[in-house]
Parts: structure tokens; sequence; C-alpha cells
């Protein structure tokens, strides 16, 4: 495998390692091109498209960029919306407090089983997904944030009745938060999906920074009620794009197909091809390279549609579904694993060591930016600095602000903006690095080259906690603007991590993401 990547004890292809780029230190025109395999020749070095897209025009790899990224732009949009649920009462705790005549536990437990309905509802959903697809649950969360948005906004005085309009929320918010990054899986190349899962991310964790001080500044202007009615309303107005621009991204390919997963030594074509059929698409393809020059780099179709062939499968190659058809939230079964089989299986993977690690690069760094962002809120609206919540909520953002008070002067650096640099980091590393170490390992692609990643992130996010945990000490010593800056700091550590974790995880176990 190379580059200090373990080779298995017994000759078997390990999931995710693949031929990518050709050498690319040899002229092009001397590059061997394996006419078996398609090909992506847009840059300079042939990549071999990982995995294979099948002749399917159904198969969404055979789909135009254009609407690949178009879906993956309305499902961030939507999971930035998503994930402001979460924090949606962080910077108004005070006021519900006061307003219900709760004490703070209470008001914390609003919180609490919103993410508990996140955690349950996940185990059916990432099951659900990989049975029957992903489009049905993102429709279902979708009208789930509407319905629970305009019922917390309409619970009056009455706390039960908010409790359990939160914990609806956070079911409608778990097909976000479990499937958006595996949907860039489904929609794209290994080569393309750097840039792709860091704005996934971004979306995901930028959004629940942003929220503070557009919460708090509503709180402070129409009411804590229309923080919840403000996303029912923007929830809505995207339920169209979704029903109507975001397909069934999952897809049923060949098992040969899958080279992530199998190794391209494991397709063998001759098994699903008519020898003479493929005798003459060989004459063909070499008459074809002396007259004009060219390499073929895809399979071409027979000329003879009476012919025509899916080369994955002796059957013939399926028609175009039909836009109406492609409406309906379900198109069959993705997988012949038992549903229920599917939702325990989370349990047993926890002690997998991959997904082992990427719990902890996610969940230790998340947790400590949930654990600053309760010590941010303690620390400014208690002494030295007294903030109120509209000042409090701005901590988390990058918005230009002068605020009324000896120690506050200038523009803050804040959470929001380390997601964004986070996000902007992390794309242009995912890319860079991981190409770097493909041409270094002679055009094999490894997983694992996406965790180098973490090294960013150890250097990035220790720089932000202990110089949050330093200066938020000393207020009067150091004053507002540093804590705060170094909480951006350990947020862009935290989603560097979570596209190093997610990328890993979905390039090396893309059956179970």
């Amino acid at each position: 495998m190379g580059l200090g990547v373990l080779n298995p004890k017994h000759d078997e292809h390990v999931p995710g390692t693949s031929f990518v780029l050709d050498d690319a230190s040899r002229p092009e025109h001397s590059i061997n091109i394996d006419t078996r395999l398609k090909y992506d020749r847009s840059g300079k070095v042939p990549v071999i498209l990982v995995p294979q897209p099948s002749d399917d025009p159904n198969d969404p790899l055979n789909w135009p960029l254009w609407r690949r990224d178009l879906i993956l732009s309305i499902l961030s949009i939507v999971s930035v919306i998503a994930s402001a649920l979460s924090p949606l009462l962080a910077a108004n705790t005070l006021t519900l407090s006061l307003y219900f005549e709760r004490d703070f536990t209470q008001m914390a437990l609003l919180t609490g089983y919103h993410l508990l309905g996140v955690g349950v509802a996940g185990f059916f959903f990432v099951a659900s997904a990989r049975v029957w697809g992903k489009r049905h649950l993102f429709l279902l969360g979708t009208v789930l944030i509407i319905i629970s948005s305009a019922w917390g906004g309409a619970s009056g005085h009455s706390y039960k009745s908010l409790l359990w309009a939160r914990v609806v929320q956070g079911i409608g918010l778990a097909p976000f938060e479990a499937l958006v990054n595996a949907a860039v899986g489904d929609l794209y190349y290994v080569h393309e999906r750097g840039k792709r899962m860091a704005l996934t991310n971004m979306a995901l964790f930028g959004g629940a920074f942003f929220t503070p001080i557009l919460v708090g500044k509503i709180t402070h202007t129409l009411g804590w009620q229309w923080s919840f009615y403000f996303i029912a309303i923007f929830t809505g107005v995207l339920l169209p794009f979704v029903f109507f621009f975001v397909p069934e991204t999952a897809f049923r390919r060949a098992e040969h197909l899958n080279t992530d997963f199998t190794g391209e030594g494991h397709l063998e074509w001759k098994d699903h091809l008519d020898p003479a059929w493929e005798n003459s698409h060989s004459e063909n393809s070499a008459k074809q390279g002396s007259r004009d020059g060219s390499v073929p780099t895809s399979f071409d179709k027979h000329q003879n549609d009476n012919e025509l062939r899916d080369l994955n499968s002796e059957r013939p190659v399926p028609a175009k579904v039909s836009y109406a058809r492609s409406l309906m939230p379900f198109n069959g079964r993705k997988t012949d694993d038992n549903f229920f089989k599917l939702v325990l299986r989370p349990f047993p993977l926890f002690f997998h060591p991959a997904i082992f690690w990427a719990c902890l690069i996610q969940g230790t760094m998340i947790g400590w930016t949930v654990f600053i962002g309760v010590v941010l809120a303690a620390i400014y609206l208690g002494p030295p600095l007294f903030f109120n919540e509209v000042t409090t909520g701005y901590m988390y953002t990058g918005v230009s602000r002068h605020f009324d008070h000896p120690l506050v002067s200038t523009d803050h650096s804040k959470a929001f903006v380390g997601a964004v640099l986070g996000f902007l980091l992390a794309g242009f590393l995912a890319d860079w690095s991981t190409n770097l170490m493909i041409r270094r390992n002679k055009g094999v692609y490894e997983p694992e080259f996406r965790i180098v990643l973490v090294v960013a992130q150890l250097v990035v996010g220790c720089i932000g906690l202990y110089g949050f945990g330093i200066t938020s000490n000393n207020l009067p010593q150091y004053g507002w603007f540093l804590p705060d800056f170094f909480f951006a700091w350990e947020v862009m550590g935290m989603v560097i991590g979570a596209v190093a974790s997610a990328l890993y995880i979905v390039d090396a176990h893309r059956k179970s993401s």
C-alpha cells in the first residue's frame, strides 16, 4: 500500500484502496489507459473514476456535475437551518426561564430532550436510508421541522408543549445530521469529495454558531416565539426545492463497479461481455485510436441498438426514469439487508476501531465546543462584563459591532468566523494533501490519506482550547476579545476534525455510512 499504510495479511482488497491517478511524472501521451475503466480527462492527468459509474442514466454518478452540486447546495442550505435548532435557545435561556417560571435545569432539558430525539431517530433513519434510500427522509425531516417549529412558537405558556415540540424538532433534524455527509458519497467520485464534504460540514456546524446572534436579536426585538416562526417560514420556502430538485441519491450499483470496495482487479468484464462483442469492440477501439491518435477513456456504446448492453450486467440498459416518477419518495430497495438488523448495527460498530476513532475525533471537539458555548454565556452575562442576551449573541458570529461598555470597543473574531475559516482550510487541505500523497504513492489512493487533516486539527484546536482557558480565567486582564478569539480557533479545529473523520468513514466504509 505504501506511505506507512500496512498491507493486509491475506491477499484481499481493502475497502477504499483504489487506483485514482496514472503516473503524473510521465508525458500524457505515454500514460497507460486501461480501457476497462472510465476516466475523468478534464485535467492534465487522467483520473480513474472511483467508484466506476454504470451505464444506467439513473446512476447519480452519471448526472451532470451542475445537477449534483445543485442537489448538495439545497441539502446544505436546509442543513444550515436544521442545525440552528439545537442552539436555538442558547442566547435566550434567561428570558425563557423568567417566561415559564422554571429554573435553568428545566430550561436545559429543552435542549437535552431535543438532542435525545436526534439520537434515537438517527438509529431508525440511517437504517431506513440503507434500505429505501434518503429522499423520503429528507422530505420527512423538512416537513417535521416546519410543523414542530410552528408548534413551538405557538406553545404559549405551556412548558410541556414546548418540550414536545423540541423533541419533534430533534427528529426532524436527524436526517440532515446523519445523512447529508453520506449523500456526498452517493453523488461524487473520490477525487471530487474533499471540498464538498467541507461544505456540508460547514453547513451543519456553521449554522449552529450563527444562530445565537440572530436569536438574541429576534428575542430582544420581536419575542422568543419568532425564533421558532422564522425557522418554520424559511424551511417552508425550501420545502418545494427539496421536493422538486432533490431526487433519490442512493443507487444500487453492480458490486464490481464499486472499485473502492472490490478493487480494479475485480472488473472481470469478460464475465459480462459476449466474446464476439469484446473482440469487435477491441478492434474498433484500436482502429479509432490509430486513426485520430486518441485513447478511449470509457466504454463506447455499441453501434447496433439491438446489441446495446449494460457493461455491468447482461440486462439491457435501463431507460431513464421520468421526472414525474423521480418525485416519488421511494424507488425500490437499495439493499437486501433486514431493516431491524440495520437498526441494531450501530451498537457493534461502536467497537470498530475506525468508527471509535471518528467518534473520538468529532465527539471530543464537539463536546468542548458545546462546553465553551455554555461557559461563554456564563462569563459574559456575569461580572465583570454583564453583557445582555443580544451582546452575548454577537460573541458567536463575526458581525462588526460596537458596544457601550468599557471593555468592548472593536470588532469581534467569533465562532462563526472560525467555522468559516475551518471550512476553507479543510476544503483546501483535504484535496491538496490527498492529491500530494496519491502522487507520492504512484497513483494509489488510500482512505488513510484523509487522516492527515487531524494534524491541522491538533495544532489549531489546541491553540483554541489552551488560549480560551487561559484568557477566560482572567477577564479583567485579557478582556472580552481574546476568549472569543480563541473560541474561533477551537471551532476551526472542530470543523477540520469533522471533515477528516467524515471523509475517512465515507471513503473507507461507504457501505456502512
